[in-house]
């Protein structure tokens, strides 16, 4: 197994694309996005090997999001591989119509509710309709799902359902050895956006914080993140977000307290200043991701879209919890 290092300067930065090979069984985790500079790091990484897109058998895709599947179309078509993704996700990779405008539907309707401005909300449905513009060749895809195996590159990939930052991302154990690829459910420097990185995720923190607390109890050697360098000690990495998330409600708690009744955009002007591009959805996302936690909890409630404190005092260890790890 070998990875390829992307150039990719959009989200997180630093995409990786994962090799699987086997003399003639090729197979890829990832492609990155399809950008001129991304397209051809991903050529010159595969030559590196003595391969071409064409050669390529296997696709498989940690989530939907274009730095991770933007390429998937276009190695598909000069190879016909079979691409892999979860069945929540395969839809949109797919391009499918229905989807896009249904995914593009509920994105308007939170922007909106979120308590964004016309004028932010403009300019990031203009960042994402040049992202995802950049996607011109949709694959054809083998939807999979939690439990499913993949004998792919002459590995064997156990599918992990880790819904979260997106509905459909999965990582994928590789059989006899205590690892796995993750995609963006951790990531060595950053926290992966909960909430605005996908709004079709019901409940995005309670989710997110399930998922990080199935992965610690797996315990891994290591794990493949779909961004920068693997992580050595990935059940520390799992519980040290679960701690910054902690530290958000705390955060969140405190602008509640502090403002009164306040919108998402309004907590997350407070939590991270102005924000410009992608980090427009990302900001108000995360931001309403923690406040509908803590209408879950108990600790507040909504009305007309502006949240406000129910409780006094607030057991952040029960609200953000890692019961259930080891």
């Amino acid at each position: 197994m070998d990875r390829i290092t992307l150039g990719n300067d959009e989200f997180e930065g630093e995409n990786n694309a994962y090799v699987l090979h086997d003399g003639d069984d090729l197979a890829l985790v990832d492609t990155g996005i399809a950008t001129t500079e991304v397209r051809e790091d991903l050529r010159e990484g595969l030559a590196e090997y003595g391969y071409e897109f064409s050669d390529v058998d296997d696709i498989v895709l940690t989530h939907f999001h274009t730095d991770h599947a933007g390429l998937a179309g276009e190695v598909q078509a000069e190879s016909d591989a079979t691409v892999y993704v979860h069945e929540a996700d395969a839809p949109i990779v797919e391009g499918d119509d229905e989807a896009t405008a249904a995914l593009d539907e509920r994105r308007r309707e939170y922007l909106q509710t979120w308590g964004i401005p016309a004028s932010k909300r403009e300019e990031l449905l203009g960042v994402v309709e040049a992202v995802t513009g950049l996607n011109e060749t949709h694959p054809t895809v083998t939807p999979i799902e939690d439990g499913d195996t993949l004998e792919v590159g002459g590995h064997t990939l156990e599918t992990v359902h880790a819904p979260g930052h997106a509905l459909g991302l999965c990582c994928f154990e590789i059989a006899g050895r205590d690892e796995a690829f993750v995609g963006d459910v951790i990531l060595p420097v950053y926290t992966p956006n909960v909430g605005g990185a996908d709004v079709r995720v019901e409940r995005p923190l309670e989710t997110y914080l399930e998922t990080l607390r199935s992965l610690a109890d797996r315990d891994y050697d290591r794990v493949w993140p779909g961004h920068r360098d693997p992580i050595e000690k990935p059940t520390e990495r799992a519980l040290t977000i679960i701690d910054h998330h902690r530290e958000r409600t705390e955060r969140v708690i405190a602008v509640l307290e502090e403002h009164g009744p306040a919108d998402p955009w309004t907590v997350s002007a407070e939590l991270f200043g102005e924000l410009e591009g992608i980090h427009i959805v990302h900001g108000p996302g995360e931001a309403f991701a923690h406040l509908d936690h803590l209408v879950h909890e108990g600790v507040a409630a909504v009305d007309d879209g502006e949240y406000r404190l129910t409780a006094g005092d607030v057991d952040l260890e029960s609200v953000v919890s890692t019961a259930g790890t080891n």
